[in-house]
């Protein structure tokens, strides 16, 4: 039998990611998503059912194996102590449920280390919400899936992809894991297929330069924004019509992407003003994945990124111009190409243990923002609404403030994750992006 038939390595992007999940915090990812009015009435019975369908995603049923020196890449292997329902608790949400003690707990759940002997995800169930909602926190970490992927994975476990079938049946019975002898024939075929593919990979050059764009090495400005991380992080979630971003992004020739990047410089340059500090422009690092959709038998890792400068100092339709210009000049046929050179720079950072110390200190971005196109349509999970999907992802090295944005039908929901430490002024931040992304259209703005 073919060894790729029934076993699975992880990509060079996921390599990357396992690679560099060196912070105080791990490279997990997430979301919160809120369900109702009205909630599913039992909060047991939502988390088997969760727990259930996303055991019906082969990749939720594995876990990460190393393989000896010259192996290969890890692999993916069935995990014959699965159990689902240890993937999946509920826990009753503090603070009578707030939405700062929901953020709390979200942010809680996904920053907590994924046990690495199992499969690399949990969920958790969050009662007493008011108002007759209930909420779901789903972590991966970083290694299983991009953004996309995630999405992928939320469309599978949705009442629709269950209307005509229940996964309430046995799991598979685990494959064994591969031999010694199978991996190393699988990593000479690997490498042959590189070698082969050599040709393309240097085609591929001039578009991830261009994506990439021009900007020189350490081109952020030095501020208070860029200080070694630590430990803790705080959310908050902005909540905008989305009608009004894209009519906006339409009259400007821009896109949805732009118009978050000018926000986004705007409300951290706010709270850089209130500390005294005056930029002539920040470095926001934007991931471009490769696809623009997928399925979660096709899940990893295919992002590159795009630093973009945004200036400071000028309205907020003169700044959006020329965000909109920078951008569309270096978008290229070849989305996400800049992992090409980007990906194994940063493993063999990691691999020299250099990665860490480097991140701490580096000066090529200011922040980050990911931002994925949502669902079109309401989704629904045990027969209750999905009122809201907040993305959560969490920064490392010494960016102290990042942002997630996800569309979902009407409403651009954009979450602000900060190191309260570092960025005390957290409601402060939260009030200016709000602002700006309300108030973009003015000439005076």
């Amino acid at each position: 039998m073919d060894a790729q038939a029934w076993f699975e390595r992880i990509g060079p992007g996921d390599a990357q990611q396992l690679a560099t999940d060196v912070g105080p915090v791990p490279a997990n990812v997430g979301a919160l998503l809120v369900l109702g009015p009205p909630a599913p009435p039992d909060p047991d019975a939502l988390a088997d059912l969760v727990a259930a369908r996303l055991a019906t995603i082969p990749r939720m049923r594995q876990r990460l194996q190393r393989v000896p020196l010259g192996c290969g890449r890890p692999i993916w292997v069935d995990d014959p102590h699965l159990d689902r329902r240890r993937q999946v608790d509920v826990v009753a949400c503090p603070g009578q449920g707030s939405s700062d003690a929901l953020m709390a707990a979200a942010v809680a759940t996904v920053t907590q280390p994924l046990d690495g002997a199992g499969p690399l995800w949990r969920a958790r169930v969050l009662t007493g919400l008011p108002g007759g909602q209930i909420g779901l926190v789903l972590v991966l970490h970083h290694v299983l899936a991009d953004g996309i992927g995630g999405l992928a994975m939320l469309d599978k476990i949705a009442d629709a992809a269950f209307a005509t079938e229940s996964p309430t049946g046995p799991l598979p019975t685990p494959r064994p894991a591969p031999t010694r002898r199978m991996l190393l024939a699988d990593a000479m075929r690997m490498r042959m297929r590189v070698l082969r593919r050599a040709p393309r990979a240097a085609a591929a050059l001039g578009p991830a330069l261009r994506e990439l764009g021009r900007e020189r090495p350490g081109a952020a400005p030095r501020c208070s924004l860029n200080r070694p991380t630590g430990p803790h992080r705080a959310a908050s979630v902005v909540s905008v019509p989305l009608d009004p971003v894209r009519r906006l992004a339409r009259e400007q020739a821009a896109t949805v992407n732009d118009v978050l990047l000018v926000a986004v410089a705007r409300a951290l340059d706010a709270v850089l003003a209130g500390r005294g500090e005056r930029l002539p422009a920040l470095v926001i690092s934007v991931p471009v994945s490769a696809r623009r959709a997928t399925t979660t038998d096709q899940l990893g890792n295919q992002v590159g990124v795009m630093p973009v400068r945004v200036p400071l100092g000028l309205s907020a339709p003169q700044t959006l111009a020329r965000v909109a210009l920078s951008t569309a000049t270096r978008r290229t046929g070849l989305r996400g190409s800049s992992a090409t050179l980007v990906t194994p720079v940063f493993r063999l950072l990691a691999s020299l243990h250099l990665f860490g110390s480097l991140i701490a200190r580096q000066r090529l971005v200011n922040t980050f923002l990911t931002n994925v196109r949502g669902p079109e349509q309401v989704m629904t999970l045990a027969g209750a609404p999905i009122q809201l999907i907040a993305p959560l992802t969490i920064a490392t090295g010494n960016v102290s403030a990042a942002f997630a944005a996800l569309s979902y039908p009407g409403t651009l929901n954009v979450v602000v994750i900060t190191d309260p430490d570092l960025i005390p002024e957290g409601e402060d931040l939260t009030r200016a992006l709000r602002h700006a992304l309300t108030c973009q259209g003015s000439s005076s703005g």
